[in-house]
């Protein structure tokens, strides 16, 4: 499985700018996959804060996260044009029966494939050696542009997993 998604981060953006990522409870499909893009696309060249224009961007990665990238630095993002993102993603979910929400399924590469696991089999899945210290680990909770290239699909023993001592769950 190809990890290279830096190479789609729009270098213009500053490494400061904030990021939000929506982890689908499935992948999207074939069919999917261009109309998601066109509504990203759309929203992101009409994103505003506050009547001014946000520099933004949005694209799908992995064919099941949807990423989205402020940068603050000319135009910062308001509550309100947060919540525009938020009902976009929304409107996704309801168009495509897809859950982008569900923050108790962890996303790990796991024989080359990413596979959902509900946080409360995680145990389970160290005991049987389904996830380990070097199992790879989607950490959706990055919140700028740097966390993200730098630590976004890291090792467990990498991630707040390991705080949780992953070892001995």
């Amino acid at each position: 499985m190809d990890l290279n998604f830096q190479q789609h981060i729009p270098a213009d953006l500053s490494d400061s700018s904030r990021v939000w990522i929506y982890q689908g409870d499935r992948p999207f499909t074939v069919n999917e996959i261009p109309a998601i893009k066109k509504m990203l696309d759309e929203f992101v060249a009409g994103w505003k804060s506050h009547g001014a224009d946000v520099k933004g961007y949005a694209n799908i990665f992995f064919d099941q996260f949807i990423v989205f990238l402020a940068d603050e630095t000319a135009t910062g993002v308001s509550g309100c044009s947060t919540d525009s993102s938020v009902r976009l993603i929304k409107m996704i979910e309801q168009k495509l029966n897809v859950q982008l929400f569900e923050r108790q399924q962890l996303a790990f590469i796991i024989k080359e494939r990413i596979q959902l696991l509900p946080i409360s089999q995680l145990k389970s899945a160290v005991e049987t050696g389904l996830v380990n210290d070097n199992t790879f680990y989607f950490n959706n909770t990055v919140r700028d542009k740097k966390e993200l290239l730098l630590h976004w699909i890291i090792p467990v023993k990498e991630s707040w997993l390991a705080k949780r001592s992953v070892n001995s769950l």
